[in-house]
């Protein structure tokens, strides 16, 4: 038990971080590690999900995403982030997007349905990003399977393999690749806040992230209890996104509007 209370002491102080909203945060899978999770699940997917042939559409999740991850390294200088994103409009009819380590994002053809303007897509992929940047999934697979497996996928033992569908979890991609699961409700939250200063500051309207949620909420029905999911429900997430609209509008006031239908 020393030895190993000693061996992954210096892990530990290396792992706990602060996340750009200033959480702290246990993380102790290396970003590269992280990353190579993220571009083996996302080359999964491509072999196994049709790719969008709408070139209009394509443009369009291209267009919003770039003007996001522009502003990554002004709204938030001390998140680590890909050198390079590779951005895929997927043929799925599930209104879903997606952001993974090492730089990919995925939107599925579904979302374009229900997020029915730029500034509403920007909204779910800036979400998205805000997973990526807070390194939401290498606190949850920290979490998921625990310290010591942990050490074990990095190397400090000489037993145990990662388990792939944990690894898919917690970068939040399901068994069937292409369905999203659900973070934290903490996780969830912190997204939220981030993904909103991200379009704000790159042009996109925030109050329109808003209108999305409704959107969403008409597109899925009754939802289960809040106490029941991790996921927030739309009144609460629409409560909390009009709660930040103060500190948030001042931001998209200072920057270029955004049109990527073009």
């Amino acid at each position: 038990m020393r030895f190993f209370l000693l061996a992954i002491l210096p892990l530990l102080l290396v792992g706990c971080d602060q996340t750009p909203t200033g959480r702290d945060q246990l993380a102790l899978v290396p970003e590269s590690m992280m990353a190579d999770f993220g571009r083996q699940t996302f080359v999964q997917m491509q072999q196994q999900l049709p790719v969008g042939t709408g070139e209009s559409a394509r443009r369009k999740v291209q267009c919003v995403a770039e003007h996001l991850i522009s502003r990554i390294p002004a709204r938030f200088p001390g998140a680590t982030m890909p050198t390079t994103w590779e951005v895929v409009l997927f043929a799925d009819s599930t209104p879903n997007a997606f952001a993974l380590p090492g730089g990919k994002i995925g939107v599925n053809e579904g979302l374009l349905k229900v997020a029915q303007s730029d500034d509403q897509l920007a909204a779910v992929v800036g979400h998205e990003i805000a997973h990526v940047l807070a390194k939401h999934g290498n606190e949850r697979l920290t979490q998921e399977l625990g310290i010591k497996t942990v050490l074990f996928i990095v190397g400090l033992f000489s037993e145990g393999d990662a388990d792939t569908e944990n690894i898919r979890q917690a970068l939040g991609v399901g068994a069937y690749l292409g369905i999203a699961l659900p973070f934290s409700r903490s996780h969830e939250q912190e997204a939220d806040a981030m993904g909103l200063e991200l379009m704000a500051s790159a042009g996109f309207d925030p109050l329109q992230s808003i209108q999305l949620w409704r959107n969403m909420a008409a597109a899925g029905g009754a939802q289960p209890m809040e106490f029941l999911s991790t996921h927030p429900n739309h009144d609460s997430r629409i409560k909390a996104l009009e709660e930040r609209m103060g500190n948030t509008l001042p931001l998209y006031h200072q920057a270029s509007p955004v049109n990527c239908e073009r």
